[in-house]
């Protein structure tokens, strides 16, 4: 049994694991904590959305239906591998269902018993992830998604100190699911085992340029960040160019920074076209 992770704490784990996660929403508050217990938590249970398309199957987990209020999971799973989260504590994912596959989850059972009883909350006991796939079978699983699940699941498992076989899926708590239909989850235990075995892959790169800080940006700086900065500038419809962008710091590109500050709602000496670590996470420059 354990503690379950905070909101930083999870997505830390997630990204450290080479996730690319996307924060949806405010999901750092959405649960049904006022509905039953949140933890301890003792696993993992895989799903699938039973949709198709990512905006809606994440939207659908994130608020759920009239007769299954979200969150749904607690984190959505897309078919390119990306990781959204939806949820952080109690969702509506689990169910009802058998407490001897709980026993045998807390106890790491090489085997799990047959799931033919719905006596136990599952609400309460595990981390959810629902998986964008048709369910029918013909839906195919792209490798990167397989990948993200294999990820996700290693991640807070090795955080929590478990083993893989506190991995479970839907099929193997709840009698009559089938979800995750289209690979077994033995495989899949298996593949996070051996990756449990390594070190996590670490976080993925940035995909934007960090603040360099105010003082970069002088008269004589020749840098391909100020190209790409003026590049963001010009499609965010602050293009004060008289000619460029280019890669030297000139009053074109403060001009055109000042304009990207003022539409942010910056006003007088705030708006001195001098980059700032505010206005700079927001111009959101791609890696150079």
């Amino acid at each position: 049994m354990a503690t379950p992770l905070t909101a930083d704490t999870l997505l830390k784990a997630l990204r450290d694991e080479g996730l690319k996660v996307v924060e949806y929403k405010n999901w750092r508050t959405n649960n049904r904590d006022h509905k039953g217990p949140w933890g301890p938590v003792n696993g993992v249970m895989i799903h699938h959305t039973v949709t198709s398309g990512t905006p809606n199957s994440v939207e659908l987990c994130y608020s759920g239906r009239s007769d299954l209020p979200g969150p749904l999971c607690h984190g959505v799973i897309d078919k390119e591998g990306t990781v959204h989260l939806v949820g952080n504590g109690r969702a509506n994912h689990a169910g009802l269902g058998d407490g001897d596959v709980l026993r045998a989850v807390i106890a790491e059972a090489a085997a799990l018993p047959a799931d033919n009883e719905a006596d136990t909350d599952g609400n309460a006991r595990f981390y959810g992830f629902e998986c964008v796939n048709l369910g029918d079978g013909q839906d195919p699983w792209p490798a990167a998604q397989l990948l993200a699940i294999e990820r996700a699941a290693a991640a807070i498992c090795r955080t929590h100190k478990w083993s893989e076989r506190s991995v479970i899926g839907h099929l193997e708590w709840q009698p009559g699911k089938v979800d995750p239909r289209g690979f077994p989850m033995t495989a899949m235990r298996d593949r996070i085992g051996v990756r449990l075995g390594a070190a996590p892959d670490g976080p993925l790169p940035e995909p934007y340029e960090p603040f360099p800080g105010a003082g970069f940006f002088t008269t004589g700086r020749n840098s391909p960040i100020i190209t790409a900065m003026g590049k963001r500038l010009v499609a965010e419809g602050c293009d004060l160019y008289a000619v460029g962008p280019g890669p030297s710091w000139s009053a074109s590109d403060r001009a055109s920074y000042a304009a990207w500050q003022r539409k942010l709602g910056y006003v007088g000496d705030a708006a001195d076209g001098v980059p700032g670590e505010d206005s700079w996470a927001k111009l959101k420059v791609p890696n150079v």
